[in-house]
């Protein structure tokens, strides 16, 4: 595997991770809420989760678009 195939599937790989947060998300938050020291913290915590999955998604369709845009292959 050349270094532009380990790229693309570290991309694929990044935006499956992110869609993953993004599953995961509703079984966390509200175990994080029945805890007494994370109830005041709640949205902040879930805008968090939320904010770091779609970068994570975004950081994987950057680095698929920078490959197919350095291999003309669009």
């Amino acid at each position: 595997m050349n270094k532009k195939q380990s790229q693309i599937l570290y991309g694929i790989v990044l935006i499956i991770v992110g869609i993953g947060v993004f599953c995961k998300i509703p079984v966390v938050v509200p175990k994080l809420a029945a805890m007494d020291y994370f109830v005041n913290a709640v949205l902040v915590i879930e805008f968090s989760f939320y904010l770091l999955g779609g970068l994570v998604v975004l950081a994987g369709i950057k680095k698929i678009c920078k490959y197919w845009k350095n291999t003309g292959e669009i």
